[in-house]
């Protein structure tokens, strides 16, 4: 089945809220809705956690990973109470270039952020083995969709109208690899 554009956007806006700053409340005017208010906000919090509940498998999927590659999980994250989107991990192609994975805990989808060097061929297959295989059903996220602006939505310290579909579903982690 073809993921669409329109299919990732209902994902997103079930867990985001159009149109709301990430702001506190102590920022607000009386009566203007606050992010953390939202009933997308309470589906975030509720898939995070599930996340930490089923963290175990993402756990054992990344040391068997870890056990072949320098590995750095970026999901620890979850429990501090954070309402994060995805499990996230990098992996270090050289002593300075890394690669990111994703595994969004919003639905059945995951990313791999390539940083366009030769030796991240062999190992993005792996690591999208290893997910496929670890969470059947999931399906990676096209660039051409996942790249696109969520222009009504504001993330973390992400603006309305930055916000990229890849960022929702995977959180913010995912611009820390540039290609």
């Amino acid at each position: 089945m073809k993921m669409t554009r329109s299919e990732l956007l209902d994902v997103v806006y079930r867990f985001y809220p159009r149109g709301v700053q990430k702001i506190q409340r102590i920022y607000v005017p009386p009566g203007e809705p606050v992010y953390e208010d939202t009933e997308e906000h309470r589906r975030l919090v509720e898939a995070a956690n599930r996340g930490r509940a089923e963290y175990p498998a993402w756990e054992a999927m990344i040391h068997r990973l870890g056990d072949r590659y320098g590995l750095q999980n970026e999901s620890l994250h979850l429990f501090s109470g954070g309402a994060d989107p995805a499990y996230s991990a990098r992996i270090w192609l050289t002593d300075e270039t890394a690669l990111s994975f994703h595994v969004s805990l919003l639905g059945p989808y995951y990313g791999i952020h390539l940083p366009g060097i030769p030796e991240e061929e062999p190992v993005a297959r792996e690591i999208a083995r290893e997910i496929e295989s670890t969470y059947p059903g999931y399906r990676p996220i096209p660039p051409e969709i996942g790249n696109e602006v969520v222009p009504d939505v504001a993330i973390s310290v992400v603006l309305m109208g930055e916000a990229k579909i890849y960022m929702c579903l995977f959180s913010e982690v995912w611009t820390w690899v540039d290609p």
